[in-house]
């Protein structure tokens, strides 16, 4: 049985390689030559809008998934029109705009950071009345890993993010003094049956995600159950089909939603060790109505990303408890080249051993 996936990043290449034990290949389609995924699967390059090349790519395919939320949303409604596509692409659509989003999740009851959409000075100006400072400006589409947002602290400073951000299309969001950043990874199967991982905590550094604690220490069993309450609301709302992430701003024992993810994620690796079923063979599961896997914790585990640099392997498998995944990418400055999971029977051991991996990563001190 031979699964598409729409890009071929990281994330493709962990989804084969959660795949082929169950019997499953894989077909990739991203416009670069280099795409790491093309090192486990076969790789078409074209670009996603060339639509002839949709018709080959999808020639043989029981069903296509996609790995990143760029993906044209037109790309994904002509393949949905020749074959099972999942997720559904009104949640790509939802995922891309980040006014749409949070609209959305405030039409399901769940509550988010003030904000304001922006076409003009004058809306900047009276979405800074109404937000406060200091302020996110964003561009609605197009921003990951921190790109395309620029932190309004003084009035003075508005008119310059918004010419530097376009003059258009643009959302102003309330600054929230959050105490840490938490993420909820569910998973739905085609039958309905729905699944959650424990919350995360998420450690960022110039908006990449850096390190991950797996469970996120001290969360309530009443917050959990919070996150998983919201999450259900989603998935229920967009008839949802595989692993859909959502990401917080925890206040307290409160969650405001920031972001939405309808893929695979990037605070969801430390399931490759640390779960009993990852998130790769849940979301293969799911598309494919199979039973889904247990999502319960492993013991403890942490997830520190490799940007831009490439560790000395020796060391960081003499670390006790560490895996190492390195993607086959080239090393460039601020590109994600790989990751370390580290999982311990108990909370302790990973305090302990948490100080060297960070170390081995180069991570900031410090949340």
């Amino acid at each position: 049985m031979r699964i598409g996936i729409l890009g071929g990043g990281q994330l493709g290449r962990m989804l084969a390689l959660a795949g082929y034990p169950l019997g499953l290949s894989f077909r990739f389609l991203d416009p670069s030559p280099e795409a790491c995924a093309g090192q486990v699967g076969e790789l078409v390059v074209r670009d996603f809008l060339d639509e002839e090349a949709l018709r080959r790519f999808a020639e043989g395919l029981e069903l296509v998934t996609y790995e990143f939320e760029n993906v044209p949303v037109e790309a994904v409604r002509f393949l949905a029109g020749r074959l099972p596509i999942y997720p559904p692409p009104q949640a790509l659509a939802v995922a891309q705009d980040r006014l749409r989003e949070k609209a959305f999740m405030q039409s399901l009851g769940v509550p988010t950071p003030p904000f304001h959409p922006v076409e003009t000075l004058e809306d900047l100006k009276v979405g800074l009345e109404a937000t406060g400072l200091p302020a996110l400006l964003k561009t609605r589409r197009g921003g990951y890993d921190g790109k395309n947002q620029i932190l309004i602290r003084r009035e003075e400073e508005a008119e310059r993010a918004f010419w530097a951000l376009g003059g258009r299309g643009l959302l102003l969001e309330g600054y929230v003094a959050f105490d840490r950043e938490v993420a909820l990874l569910s998973v739905r199967g085609q039958g309905g049956e729905v699944v959650f991982y424990p919350l995360v905590e998420n450690r960022h550094q110039g908006g990449i995600l850096r390190l991950s604690l797996a469970p996120a220490p001290g969360v309530s069993e009443a917050l959990q159950r919070k996150a998983e309450d919201y999450a259900r609301r989603a998935l229920m709302a967009l008839d949802y089909t595989g692993v859909l992430a959502l990401e917080f701003f925890q206040v307290g024992e409160e969650l405001l939603f920031n972001e939405m993810a309808p893929r695979v994620h990037n605070s969801g690796h430390w399931t490759l060790e640390g779960a009993e079923t990852s998130q790769f063979e849940n979301h293969l599961r799911a598309l494919l109505g199979l039973p889904l896997g247990s999502t319960a914790p492993r013991g403890y585990s942490a997830m520190v990303n490799l940007i831009g640099l490439r560790p000395d392997f020796g060391e960081v498998l003499r670390l006790k408890g560490a895996h190492l995944h390195w993607y086959g990418k080239a090393v460039r400055p601020g590109r994600k080249v790989g990751h370390i999971t580290l999982r311990q029977d108990r909370w302790e051991g990973l305090e302990e051993a948490l100080p060297r991996l960070v170390a081995l990563a180069q991570v900031p001190v410090g949340p």
